[in-house]
């Protein structure tokens, strides 16, 4: 795989292992969460008039969906304002190392190692998402709730027990940082392995240890890499180096790949089907259901949203797959752990499937709604204010002709992409099974159908 080492530059290299750039953008997102906490909470309860409404759900949701995880993977963690508060209480600094913080800096607990809980999270705020888009208020409260549950994570646990194991965001960039172009890994693995004091992961003088609990010698992937730059800081060797390389690199590597993840995969592709059919299409009936939180009619919509995202999608999956072991010839086809296998790495053939239905269900969703930006920020609490001279400014679709072709055009590049992903991984499978090369074809074949179907269906609800 060919990479290039961006750190090689000494100007970057030197911005990287700098603070103050990082604190600066860490203290302006937080400001600008504060911000948006405070209008919902106190401003008008108009969505597209208040700011943390508009500034949040259209405009940082569209920056992430479009531009920064599709490109700089968990680049926006390293600036991520939620878990600051806590982070900076634990370790006593806004910068380096240069006391003691507060804490009782327990481990996290082993049998919840994973990202089931973050799965859970994601799912709930789906659910409730109808209201927490669309009220300030709702909204205002779910994003202090996320601050006080970050701190009080870090302050129980160490490091970043909550962007780690529980940030539903999080499980979003986390899985799709793995089609970023954007990795930081080490140079020379032999290095890692003859430095004893590994204070890339204890920490030093130079900075603290990894706050994500990865041990960069032994990362292969992004998931849970967020690009906070210790490692740069503290390695004594010069070995850690942010590289820029080719799409979808994590995807082809055969390690790694866990159930826990795989239903992520099934989650996320299953929340943008579902979230294309309540907000873009033309059902009323829907959208009321979505809306009446709390609601018996409701408790049906979130039961439907369940069946889909966690039976469903991922039962048909499994058949899918079974059925790809069937005709590759594999003779452990109908064991369970066979298929098990099969169905846990070829789930990750739906990481460009899903990335790219959320950025094609983002165009319509932001340009629809991005006139309202404008307006909000002359007047963030809708209380009358004229800062900037637009809040007039009335609601305007843009591209609304043009979207349309940019979502065929994506929604292809992600059917072509996660073709291609299925293939290399049925490759990998049935060298491992012992299988002929030609029997990947036939193992990958009903992968591929399933994600034609999907794309279809994604046509459906987003552009006809």
């Amino acid at each position: 795989m060919n990479r290039a080492a961006l750190t090689n530059t000494p100007v970057v290299k030197s911005l990287l292992r700098s603070r103050w750039p990082q604190l600066f953008l860490r203290a302006l997102t937080l400001g600008v969460f504060l911000l948006a906490i405070l209008a919902g909470i106190l401003g008008t309860p108009v969505g597209n008039r208040n700011i943390a409404i508009v500034l949040v759900w259209i405009a940082w949701w569209g920056l992430l969906a479009l531009l920064a995880v599709p490109l700089f993977g968990r680049g926006w963690c390293n600036i991520c304002p939620i878990p600051m508060p806590g982070e900076w209480l634990q370790q006593g600094s806004l910068l380096g190392p240069r006391g003691k913080g507060l804490g009782l800096g327990k481990r996290w607990p082993n049998p919840l190692r994973n990202i089931w809980i973050q799965n859970g999270a994601f799912l709930l705020l789906a659910l409730c998402s109808a209201v927490v888009l669309t009220e300030p208020k709702v909204s205002a409260w779910v994003l202090a709730g996320f601050l006080l549950v970050a701190i009080g994570a870090s302050l129980v646990f160490e490091r970043r027990a909550f962007c780690r194991y529980l940030c539903p965001v999080g499980g979003y960039i986390g899985l799709y940082s793995q089609a970023s172009p954007l990795e930081l890994r080490v140079v020379d693995a032999s290095v890692c392995a003859s430095h004893t004091e590994k204070t890339c992961y204890t920490g030093s003088s130079q900075g603290y240890g990894c706050p994500w609990q990865v041990f960069p010698g032994g990362l292969v992937k992004n998931t849970n890499c967020g690009l906070c730059m210790e490692c740069l800081r503290t390695c004594p060797h010069d070995n850690l180096s942010l590289n820029v390389r080719s799409f979808g690199a994590d995807l082809d590597v055969p390690t790694g790949r866990k159930l826990d993840e795989a239903y992520k995969a099934f989650i996320l592709l299953g929340s943008a089907m579902i979230y294309a059919a309540v907000m873009l299409g033309p059902w009323g009936q829907l959208k009321a259901l979505a809306y009446g939180v709390g609601t018996l009619p409701w408790l049906g919509y979130a039961l439907g949203f369940l069946l889909v995202t966690l039976v469903i999608i991922p039962g048909s999956f499994w058949l899918v797959s079974m059925l790809g072991q069937v005709l590759a010839g594999n003779k452990d086809a109908f064991k369970g752990r066979g298929v098990k296998k099969a169905f846990t790495s070829l789930a990750y053939t739906l990481v460009p499937l899903g990335m790219t239905a959320w950025i094609a269900f983002t165009l319509s969703f932001i340009f629809a709604n991005g006139s309202y930006i404008l307006p909000s920020l002359s007047d963030p609490l809708g209380f009358g204010w004229n800062l900037f001279g637009t809040a007039g400014m009335g609601w305007t679709p843009y591209l609304s002709g043009i979207v349309p072709f940019m979502q065929v055009i994506v929604l292809l590049v992600g059917l072509a992409w996660a073709s291609r992903t299925a293939l290399k991984i049925a490759r990998q499978l049935a060298s491992q099974a012992r299988l002929p090369q030609e029997a990947a074809r036939r193992m990958a074949l009903p992968v591929v159908a399933f994600c034609l179907a999907i794309t279809i269906l994604l046509f459906q609800l987003l552009i006809a």
